[in-house]
């Protein structure tokens, strides 16, 4: 085989090396955007307030987190008046076994007798039903919240 084939063979080879390097980062880009199709949850749902005359009855307050799917499914996480942190990190409140997750992914904190989800500025997003989370948000009983394969919902 002369020098110009073999010249002309490893050129050819390295220009496929580079297309495969870039479809990954393509594919990789494209599964970590979040699709344009989904809603956005809105910042003002934290802040708005009930009258003081009603009162939340201590049923309709939820008590406990329950991972209903993913490595740590059947988890019961009983729930006080601290935030909650939900991340990989080991002083994460929660720690997820998912890699999907962020070291702190996100905080559930109590306001006002309900509870109000926040991301952190994970990579991979925390979602309400189909809808990205991309302020403080109330989350309501039985709502699923979901961060990466981990589906979370609030019980009484």
């Amino acid at each position: 085989m002369s020098e110009l084939a073999l010249t002309l063979l490893r050129f050819g080879f390295l220009l496929l090396l580079w297309l495969f390097v870039l479809l990954v980062v393509s594919a990789l880009r494209r599964d970590l955007a979040a699709p344009s199709s989904a809603p956005v949850a809105t910042t003002g749902t934290a802040t708005t307030r009930e009258p003081k005359s009603r009162k939340r009855r201590a049923k309709d307050t939820a008590r406990k987190l329950v991972v209903v799917e993913g490595s740590l499914a059947g988890t019961v996480l009983p729930l006080g008046t601290s935030p909650v942190t939900l991340g990989r990190a080991a002083d994460c409140t929660l720690v997820l076994d998912d890699d999907y997750a962020s070291s702190h992914h996100s905080r559930l904190y109590p306001h006002e007798g309900t509870w109000v989800l926040e991301d952190l500025g994970s990579t991979n997003g925390t979602w309400i039903d189909r809808t990205r989370v991309t302020g403080p948000t109330v989350l309501a009983m039985g709502q699923p919240l979901r961060i990466g394969r981990t589906v979370f919902e609030l019980r009484a």
